[in-house]
């Protein structure tokens, strides 16, 4: 049982206490709702499309189950928000836009209290919102912000005039 836990869990570099690289967060309980739902809707519409009357035709029964299968869609794209950790650079994918930052255009990552998600500040004064850590999964999205917040020092350049540090 304790090594199904530590397969579930991002690998860390014991040294450091730092998730080795490359490493992705995603919302849990959001995931689990929106896919839950999504399947349980295709299939209702399956079984409706099966059980309508005779007078409907082959293309009305399709088209249910097309309906069903948009559902579906609609609700992956609140599941499918990420955040990726490379060597590189940031991956933040939200719904339907994802951006791609180089480390230094990072510079924290805040989740004030009541807030849904947490959001990054950027080296050019704007935050973006990263919905790949929810508040609604508690204490693994404390974690997955204290693992995240544990690399913005890659971020970090040599200050001007201190060679090799």
């Amino acid at each position: 049982m304790e090594q199904l836990v530590r397969t579930r869990e991002q690998p860390v570099d014991e040294a450091s206490k730092k998730p080795v690289l490359p490493v992705t967060w995603r919302p849990r309980a959001v995931r689990l709702v929106a896919y839950g739902l999504g399947l349980l809707i295709v299939a209702t519409m399956v079984v409706l499309a099966a059980i309508l009357p005779e007078d409907w035709r082959l293309l009305d029964r399709l088209l249910v189950v097309g309906l069903g299968l948009a559902v579906a869609a609609g609700l992956h794209m609140l599941a499918r928000p990420r955040l990726t950790a490379t060597e590189r650079n940031v991956i933040v994918v939200n719904g339907i836009r994802t951006h791609h930052l180089a480390w230094p255009e990072v510079l924290d990552i805040r989740m004030p209290v009541g807030e849904p998600w947490p959001s990054l500040d950027l080296s050019d004064g704007t935050s973006l919102p990263v919905m790949g850590i929810q508040s609604t999964d508690g204490e693994l999205a404390r974690r997955n912000l204290a693992e995240f917040r544990s690399l913005l020092s890659l971020g970090e350049g040599e200050e001007p005039g201190h060679p090799g540090s």
